[in-house]
């Protein structure tokens, strides 16, 4: 039997499958839409995918604008991306975090109406795999990152200080992806290094002996139902450090600084190779739930995002 050259076999699948080529050669969607926290992926989290519409021969670059809203908080993100021959992505975004229920925290100094602001910056490597190319075969595409952060929290600064939470701090991951192009399904993985409290919106790491790096796993998955049209899910674990110092401050079990993991299902619509709109109910657990009653945050994710 003669087998098909892993370029020729994954341009065959593409013709039967409804993942599309864009112009400029790559499939619509594969790149995935701008995260939360600038590298490309899904809203959530970042795939091995590297950003853009750019090719292995080609520099491209994408950008995007996000809005969370749940029952208490309010996130905005603004981020752009450059990828360099489908193998490096460079990304930075700047979140604006509407912390408006730390109006309670007014006796410790806080201003009421307090926004959380973090700058973000973040390089991607993909090292081994392609999506696109191996897509008959069990081989992912597997890419190693990192994403420093700086949060400027205003006034409730000196209040994450006395947590233990520092205003700076870097996450390492690794990412495999995985696209079945015959089943119109793209499957990811990641591994995430870090003490970010909040994704770092809170800081990073606290006290009690809770200021070290943990690994914490996030998954993707997303199906496309045509060309242009894909629906899916993500979860992404966090590592919950400040739990401990607010049951020591607030009362012993009372989850006053509790952290959940945050999850989404989301459609995203790419009405053409240059502009894609994302969709999402979220999930993000409990954020400060003794500043809120204990309420979970449920809400909307909109975000837009244009790429070259």
């Amino acid at each position: 039997m003669r087998f098909l050259p892993p370029a020729l076999a994954a341009a065959t699948l593409a013709l039967c499958s409804p993942w599309a080529l864009a112009d400029t050669g790559k499939l619509l969607l594969t790149g995935g839409v701008s995260s939360i926290d600038g590298a490309a992926g899904g809203g959530l989290t970042p795939w091995a995918v590297i950003g853009s519409n750019a090719t292995a021969r080609e520099i491209g670059a994408s950008a995007a604008a996000t809005r969370v809203s749940t029952q208490d908080y309010g996130l905005s993100v603004v981020g752009a991306a450059v990828g360099v021959f489908e193998r490096l992505e460079l990304s930075a975004a700047k979140q604006d975090f509407n912390a408006g229920p730390t109006a309670a925290l007014a006796g410790l100094g806080v201003t009421p109406g307090q926004h959380i602001k973090m700058d973000i910056f973040g390089a991607k490597l993909r090292v081994a795999g392609d999506a696109v190319l191996d897509s008959d075969n069990w081989m992912p595409q597997i890419a190693v990152g990192l994403e420093h952060k700086r949060v400027h929290a205003g006034s409730m600064g000196p209040v994450l200080s006395a947590l233990g939470a520092k205003d700076r701090g870097t996450d390492v991951y690794a990412n495999a992806t995985k696209l079945f192009l015959a089943q119109s399904l793209l499957v990811n993985g990641t591994l995430r290094y870090t003490k970010a409290n909040q994704t770092g919106l809170l800081g990073f790491g606290g006290a009690l002996g809770k200021d070290s790096y943990r690994l914490m796993p996030e998954l993707s998955v997303a199906y496309l139902l045509r060309k242009d049209l894909a629906i899916g899910a993500e979860v992404r674990f966090k590592p919950n450090n400040l739990e401990p110092v607010g049951n020591a401050v607030f009362g012993a079990n009372s989850g006053a600084l509790r952290e959940d993991s945050w999850k989404d299902l989301f459609v995203a619509w790419a009405p053409s190779k240059n502009f894609s709109l994302t969709l999402a109910y979220v999930d993000l657990g409990r954020i400060a739930p003794g500043l809120v009653s204990g309420r979970k945050q449920t809400g909307g994710y909109l975000s837009a995002q244009i790429a070259f």
